[in-house]
C-alpha cells in the first residue's frame, strides 16, 4: 500500500488504544475510522493532503523546467518542481518555497493552471504557471537532474504522475483557471 492511497493502515485508536473499524456515519460521506470502545467514541477524520507545483517558464525562450525525481513515488521520472504545503502555510508561499528548494529558482506566480484530485488518492495538487525571476537551476536531495525543455521536447512517457501530464497539457493548451492575487 502506498501512503497516498485512500485506505489507511491505522488499526488502533490514538486516544485509548482500542481497535478502529470503518463505519458509515452519514450516508453522504465516506466511511470513517471509529473507535470500537463506546466509552471513547473517537472518530479518525482522514483529510486530504495539499500539494503545490509550479510550471516554470525560463526567460523569453518558452522553455520550462523539469526535475527528475530522486525519491518515491516516481523515482527517476520527470516532474515540475512541487511538494506538500505545510500546515498553516499560505499556498502561494508554498509554491514559491518549493520552486526555490527543488529547482534553485525564485519565481513569479503568473496564474493558477488548475487543481487536480483523483478518486482513491489523498493528495490534491494545485498547479501554477510561473516565470523565473532569479537564481540558478540546481536540484536538492529530492532531484537527480534538472533541465529546461522546449514544449515539444517534454518526455511524456517518463513523467511521474497523472497530475504532471494533465497540468502540462493544460499549460500548453493555455487553460487558465484563475489569476493569482
Amino acid at each position: 500500500m502506498h501512503s497516498h492511497d485512500e485506505t489507511p493502515p491505522y488499526k488502533f485508536c490514538p486516544v485509548c488504544g482500542s481497535a478502529l473499524e470503518p463505519r458509515v456515519l452519514k450516508i453522504t460521506e465516506p466511511k470513517r475510522l471509529c473507535c470500537t470502545n463506546t466509552a471513547c467514541g473517537f472518530i479518525f477524520y482522514l483529510d486530504p493532503k495539499i500539494a503545490v507545483g509550479t510550471i516554470i517558464r525560463v526567460g523569453g525562450n518558452g522553455k520550462i523546467v523539469l526535475v527528475k525525481r530522486a525519491i518515491e513515488p516516481g523515482y527517476g521520472k520527470w516532474v515540475f518542481p512541487g511538494g506538500y504545503v505545510d500546515r498553516g502555510e499560505e499556498i502561494t508561499l508554498a509554491a514559491l518555497r518549493e520552486a526555490r528548494e527543488e529547482a534553485g529558482l525564485d519565481v513569479r506566480l503568473d496564474h493558477l493552471i488548475n487543481i487536480y484530485s483523483y478518486a482513491g488518492r489523498s493528495p490534491i495538487i494545485v498547479v501554477y504557471a510561473a516565470t523565473m525571476i532569479s537564481g540558478e537551476m540546481a536540484t536538492d536531495d529530492e532531484g537527480l537532474e534538472i533541465r529546461e525543455f522546449d514544449l515539444d521536447e517534454i518526455p511524456w512517457d517518463d513523467l511521474a504522475f497523472r497530475s504532471t501530464r494533465e497540468a502540462l497539457r493544460d499549460y500548453i493548451d493555455g487553460k487558465i483557471t484563475a489569476p493569482t492575487r
